[in-house]
């Protein structure tokens, strides 16, 4: 077990890992995995969606925009197509930095330090702008006079803090990257229509599980951690809708009905 640990207290990348049927976390995670399952059996579509999101988005800031640097706020524990896996398809050498304060993904993340010369791990709060904007190690491979790829995936639901709200914390994220700069974003939603109850249902078991946090926001509640910048099509919408990679011949399940993104650039 990695030092720092707590297995008696529930880690939002384990919980994640749980939601996607991996093996890197404790019975105290599956407990809020199972709890949330109860409010939706396809509960585990809000992670699956999420990751297929950060792909093609990834892809798409990748493969069309020229930027050759991200930034990846809660990384989270690698799985099947990270980000650096994703992007450097595109250009083998795009530097990415990814940010989480986590142990068990710090553990995984000195793993990716020594097989890649352009990904880079760092130990900080994502909460905390300017902890992760003047680290050391993120102004050495991140250059703020160039655009950069920022990255929110499936994290500012669980934020916390301030008065500020989650807007406020992006504002202090997106005031300080350059013009050129993409956003990506995405967060659990409250569809407000007949899927609502099931949102909320979810919500109560996220935050009265040992996670204590998980808030669903509705759309304009999301699009506003983007003000200032400018949407790409179709700006926010379900994660399972954002440039699907082909038709849609299947329902959606409620859970893919309760998680947004969208992708903005600052201009």
């Amino acid at each position: 077990m990695p030092v720092g640990v707590d297995p008696s207290r529930a880690s939002i990348a384990r919980v994640y890992d749980a939601f996607l049927g991996g093996t890197d976390n404790y019975e105290i995670d599956r407990e809020v995995f199972r709890r949330v399952q109860s409010a939706a059996p396809e509960a585990r579509d809000l992670a699956l969606d999420n990751r297929a999101f950060l792909i093609r988005a990834c892809r798409f800031i990748a493969s069309k925009t020229g930027i050759k640097q991200f930034l990846d706020c809660g990384s989270g524990l690698p799985t099947a197509e990270n980000v650096h896996q994703v992007v450097q398809r595109f250009d083998p050498e795009a530097r990415v930095v990814y940010i989480d304060n986590d142990p068990v993904v710090l553990a995984h993340g000195r793993a990716l330090l020594e097989e890649n010369a352009y990904t880079h791990f760092v130990a900080a709060d994502i909460f905390e702008p300017e902890q992760v904007l003047e680290n050391a190690v993120v102004r050495k491979h991140i250059d703020f006079s160039e655009p950069v790829a920022f990255l929110q995936f499936g994290t500012l639901h669980h934020y916390e803090g301030s008065k500020e709200g989650p807007a406020g914390l992006m504002k202090r994220y997106i005031d300080a990257l350059p013009t050129g700069s993409y956003v990506a974003i995405s967060h659990f939603l409250d569809p407000e229509n007949e899927h609502s109850s099931v949102a909320r249902h979810m919500e109560e078991h996220f935050r009265g599980s040992p996670m204590g946090s998980g808030t669903f926001r509705t759309k304009a509640e999301i699009e506003e951690l983007f003000d200032g910048l400018e949407m790409v099509d179709p700006g926010v919408t379900l994660c399972a809708r954002w440039w699907p990679d082909g038709p849609e011949l299947n329902h959606l399940s409620q859970a893919q009905e309760c998680i947004a993104g969208g992708v903005g650039v600052k201009r």
